[in-house]
Formats: C-alpha cells, structure tokens, sequence
C-alpha cells in the first residue's frame, strides 16, 4: 500500500481527516512519529508510528497530545487563512517581514510548477486580480472562476464539499470567496491542500485585514497606542470584523464605531473586544472621531445585503462622508482607508490629500498575498 493511502486509511479508521500535504511530507520524512492535524485551535492531534514489517506497513497510535496553532520560534505552522482570529502578534509581524521583502520582487521562479485555483462566488476585483498576480508574479499559474455561483457546477446543485475535493485535485492551493459565513471553514475542513479565505458573505476577510494593518503600520509607523475610527456598515462589514480582530493584539489601541442605527457593529465584536482588553466607543459625530483618530477606516454601505429591505438601505447610505470638512479636522499624520470599491462615502477630491492611503492600502494587499502564497507552499 502506498504510504499516502495507508495514512489516509489510519486517519479515516481513527475518524480523522488526512493531514494536509500529507503526500510531500511522507516523501521527505523517515516513517516515524508524525503529526496530524485539524483545522482549528488550540488542536488535538493524533501522533501516530509507523513500522515497517516486511512489504507492509503498519500504523498505531501512540498516544494523544495537544499541538499549538504555531510552534514556538522563529518558525511558524500555517495550513490555512480562514479568520483573524487564528493569528497572534509573532506570526502578523512574520508575515510583515516576508511581505517587505516581497515589495523589492517584481518578478521570481519561487512557486514556478505551482497551480493556484481561484473560485469567486461573489464578485470581486481587487482581491482577486491581486492574488492572481501575486502567484504569477512568484512565477506559479492560475485556474480561474470569476462567478462560480452561476458558471459553475455549483449552478447545478453541487455542494461546496464536492466542489473542493474536485477543485484539490487539479491545483496547489485554494482560494475562496463565498456568500456564507463560514464556507471558508467547511472548505478547509474538506481540502487536503491550503485554502485562503477570501471574504465569506457577512462573516470574515481576513487577508484584507492583514493587509489593512500592513498598511497602518507602514503608514502611521506604529501599531501600538493608535486610535482607529471605523465608519460606515460595521454590521455586514466582513474587514472591519477582521480587521477589529487584528488590532485587539496590539497594546493601547481604542476603537470608535460610527455607523447608522440600523449597521451597527454586532455585539460578538464588542464583546471580543472587551474581552481582550480594548478600548471602544460607539459616536454619532464622525467629525468629532476623525479630530481623535490615527485612521478613519470609512466602508461601503453594502447594497446587496439588505436584501428586498431596499427602505433600510437608503436610510443608512450617505449619513457618513469622508469629505474635505473631515480632512480639515483630522491630524497631519493620520490617514483615511477604505477596502474599496467606494460609492460616495469618501469623495473624489479627497484622492489628492497625501493622507488618502486606500490606494497604497490596495496596493500593499499584492505584497501581503505574495507572502501568504509563499509561506503556506514553501514555508517561511
């Protein structure tokens, strides 16, 4: 039996899924003690122990231990980007490391005879395009769906299980956006190859977030002691939900949510917070935050997930716009972000202020995917 499949068959008698890369880990490892892991933390793993009888192999387990998201070091374990949460402060100034060395690459072979599959059931510019050019830029290919929620198999009822365990088999890496909260978990669940979670619906955009504290960081020179203004639709918001996760690992932060009633932040983000220690206030008076804040982070009041309540929309877009009034009242240093696409919350004459960074924001988000790209293939 091929060393794979006898893995696979252990795992599947043991009711565990197959450890990922399972195949090019077996092919550089002596049959020894190996760990398996699934997603999610902190994990329990199975340490099983090969032996070698004759032309067969035998597996058992040897016991039952706890095994950390990420070892302890310099070096740390990656599988998957599903959620903020799944990050401490080491590994977020890892990969901030890795992407500062990636801004000095405009072209390299690192992941030449990688396939990097693409599957975007929500529309998408900047994420997308930016990861495609993040793997070709590293030298790797691309298979591409642009809307796989109707020009796919998916159209035809297929679950997103299947898709997946298809989707493995012609490719290196996957990465996914999708309309529901938590399809990025379900689909690192299923895959036996890395999965990055591109958006999913309402819930979490966790690369974005990486690439949104990236930019803090570049831009104001600290990520401690700074004080962050969140505006605009807080309640369907999938980055600001990443991103408050991100910032609740830094020291002395405080955050102000300013949002029309009806998109306010939820309470499970508040409560995070609180729970960590960080400082945040709800306000009305997004002329009075922006005097205080290091960033104002304004977002797009999101059309499409009001659903028929086309009433509750009109009622929450246009409240809050960054214009040159609020420029006027914010700090030289400070800076205004936004994920983008924008509509009419930060007007067009803010573009030339040097302190507008969502363009540099976008750009910054190439780096920090050529980065994840590299870590979950190669290794740090």
């Amino acid at each position: 039996m091929a060393a794979t499949s006898l893995l696979s068959s252990c795992c599947m008698h043991m009711g565990m899924a197959p450890p990922k890369m399972a195949a090019n880990y077996l092919s550089s490892q002596p049959f020894d003690h190996l760990k398996l892991r699934s997603f999610g933390g902190p994990e329990s793993s199975e340490k099983l122990k090969l032996l070698h009888k004759g032309d067969e192999l035998l597996c058992r387990v040897a016991q039952v231990e706890r095994v950390p998201s990420f070892s302890v070091g310099q070096k740390f374990q990656l599988d998957d980007v599903i959620e903020a949460q799944q990050f401490d402060r080491d590994t977020l100034g890892a990969i901030f490391e890795v992407a500062r060395n990636m801004e000095n690459i405009e072209r390299s072979q690192i992941l030449k005879g990688y396939l990097m599959a693409t599957l975007f059931y929500e529309p998408s510019t900047r994420t997308r395009l930016s990861f495609e050019s993040a793997m070709k830029r590293l030298g790797g290919e691309v298979l591409t769906t642009e809307n796989a929620r109707e020009f796919s198999s998916a159209a035809k009822g297929e679950t997103l299980e299947d898709t997946i365990r298809t989707v493995e088999g012609y490719s290196d890496i996957i990465v996914m956006r999708h309309f529901e909260s938590g399809a990025a978990k379900r689909a690192a669940v299923t895959a036996g190859i890395p999965v990055i979670n591109a958006g999913d619906g309402p819930g979490e955009h966790p690369t974005q977030a990486l690439l949104d504290v990236y930019t803090i960081e570049r831009e104001i020179g600290k990520l401690d002691g700074i004080k962050v203004g969140l505006v605009g639709d807080l309640a369907n918001g999938r980055t600001v939900r990443s991103l408050a996760y991100l910032l609740a690992k830094y020291k002395d932060v405080k955050i102000y949510f300013v949002s029309p009633e009806v998109v306010k932040m939820k309470d499970d983000i508040k409560y995070y917070l609180t729970s960590k220690g960080v400082e945040w206030e709800e306000s009305g008076d997004l002329m009075e935050v922006a005097s205080k804040c290091d960033v104002v982070y304004q977002t797009r009041i999101q059309k499409e997930r009001f659903g028929e309540r086309f009433d509750l929309y009109e009622e929450a877009r246009g409240k809050y716009i960054v214009n040159q009034d609020v420029l006027n009242v914010m700090q030289k240093h400070a800076v205004v972000m936004h994920p983008l696409p924008r509509l009419d919350e930060i007007t067009v004459d803010v573009d030339d202020d040097p302190r507008a960074a969502y363009f540099r924001q976008a750009k910054n988000g190439l780096y920090i995917r050529m980065a994840l790209l590299k870590v979950l293939l190669l290794g740090w």
